[in-house]
């Protein structure tokens, strides 16, 4: 397979006719054929070669090709050879959303919509990038009506061929359980085209998943889904710190950090109305009680997970959100890293519950000293382990995790939690920008990789 750039031109000959670059037709050992194939996305059409006197890499297709195959726009592009006669141009990248609650036509995706734009213009001249929800794709006639980023960064509508690669940015978990959601996974998986990331997880998933993965368990503290409440009283007895978490939640949303204190009895702090709260309980009863009289029966949707003596700084624990990616190699990548220091008196780090974000150095530097640098290289390379892990035991594709990751007092390095969808709000801190750049075009570079038209010159 030869892999190379070329410029895409538009003509007006309405016949299906592609006109070459002599140096494009020796690239792609063209010279002398009459016809090929010419493929975008899941399209194919057969067309008229001719030749051109141009310098550099150059492609004309006549309007009855690109109308056939729908190519949305001119400009550079990938263009490759697959065996003796058939020509690909592309890739042809999906990035599927929803239109979010503050949809407009200058917000097709919400929320969402800037972060689509990034990724748009960062591969603006590697591949044809396109933005759509779930309602834009007609299964009869195997298309998508996508959104297209103009040069002045306003959006319109183009029907293109099914793509190469899509990755996946549903926001809702209600929404991708749904049998809809099922249904179009489905049809991706046997039209072959790589769908990344799958799907949401759950808390409880993650741990089933390496329970049996002895490299990961090193790193997991001890967890269990659904604790009976003898269960949960063994845990605290024999920790003496559990967290007590939703398998479903997000941003800290629902936890309990519950302790037990063999002399003064038991402990929970958790978050209401924006204040937080701690109670102190003399049984495991009452505790158990004051669970059940706040949750009741969705309590069997709780995992409860052994607490860890985070490093601190200022009194108050520290954690990182650990960003990862494959990249253009197919390798897990930290593609950036944020150091988050709880609130005074907060269950959690999250920002919201009164936390404060950090570059990895500067927290490390405060808690570690001159070691920090060396700690840091080390849970690089656990998160990387870790990733590793979850995708050798996981069962769809991956391309993307947010893995929470502590340091504890010793220094041993354990993995909290793992998201498939991870949220992007370290990327806001001013020194981390860099990062959120590069966790980008991390993205745009594995679609490259799953299209197999990566490895091109860019």
């Amino acid at each position: 397979m030869s892999l190379t750039t070329c410029n895409v031109h538009f003509s007006q000959q309405s016949d299906k006719v592609i006109y070459l670059s002599n140096t494009l037709l020796k690239e792609l050992k063209l010279s002398g054929k009459k016809t090929v194939h010419l493929k975008l996305g899941k399209e194919v059409v057969t067309t008229a070669v001719r030749p051109v006197r141009r310098q550099g890499n150059h492609l004309y297709l006549s309007a009855g090709v690109r109308q056939y195959i729908r190519v949305p726009k001119t400009g550079s592009i990938f263009v490759h050879k697959n065996g003796e006669n058939e020509v690909q141009i592309g890739p042809l990248i999906g990035v599927l959303s929803d239109s979010g609650y503050s949809q407009s036509a200058s917000q097709p995706f919400g929320m969402r919509t800037n972060f689509i734009k990034q990724i748009i213009r960062s591969g603006d001249r590697k591949a044809f990038l396109f933005g759509f929800t779930p309602q834009d794709i007609n299964w009869q006639q195997e298309t998508v009506l996508g959104y297209f980023l103009n040069p002045q960064g306003g959006w319109y509508r183009k029907t293109v061929p099914l793509p190469d690669v899509i990755y996946n940015r549903l926001r809702s978990r209600k929404a991708e359980t749904s049998n809809y959601i099922g249904s179009l996974r489905e049809r991706l998986l046997r039209k072959k085209i790589p769908f990344f990331n799958w799907g949401f997880f759950n808390k409880s998933d993650v741990y089933k998943l390496l329970d049996n993965d002895p490299e990961a368990l090193q790193h997991l503290p001890e967890s269990v889904a659904a604790p009976t409440s003898e269960k949960l009283k063994q845990l605290l007895e024999k920790h003496h710190f559990v967290y007590f978490k939703p398998t479903a939640g997000s941003l800290g949303v629902g936890i309990y950090r519950l302790t037990y204190h063999p002399k003064r009895g038991y402990f929970a702090r958790y978050r209401k109305s924006g204040k937080n709260v701690l109670l102190r309980f003399s049984s495991f009863n009452s505790l158990y009680k004051m669970l059940q009289a706040r949750h009741g029966a969705t309590l069997s949707s709780y995992v409860a997970q052994q607490g860890i003596r985070l490093v601190e700084i200022d009194g108050c624990p520290l954690d990182f959100r650990f960003h990862m990616h494959k990249n253009g190699k197919n390798e897990w990548v930290p593609a950036g890293i944020g150091a988050k220091k709880a609130g005074k008196g907060s269950v959690t780090t999250h920002v919201k519950n009164g936390g404060s974000l950090m570059t990895p150095e500067q927290a490390l530097s405060r808690a570690f000293g001159a070691k920090g640098k060396e700690i840091l290289e080390n849970a690089k390379k656990v998160s990387i382990k870790m990733a590793e892990a979850i995708e050798r035991n996981y069962p769809h594709r991956l391309g993307e995790l947010g893995l929470d990751i502590g340091i504890d007092k010793d220094n041993d390095i354990w993995m909290f939690e793992a998201n498939a969808k991870p949220g992007r709000s370290i990327f806001k801190h001013p020194s981390l920008e860099a990062e959120g750049r590069a966790s980008v075009e991390c993205i745009v570079d594995h679609c490259l990789y799953l299209s197999k038209f990566q490895g091109g010159n860019s």
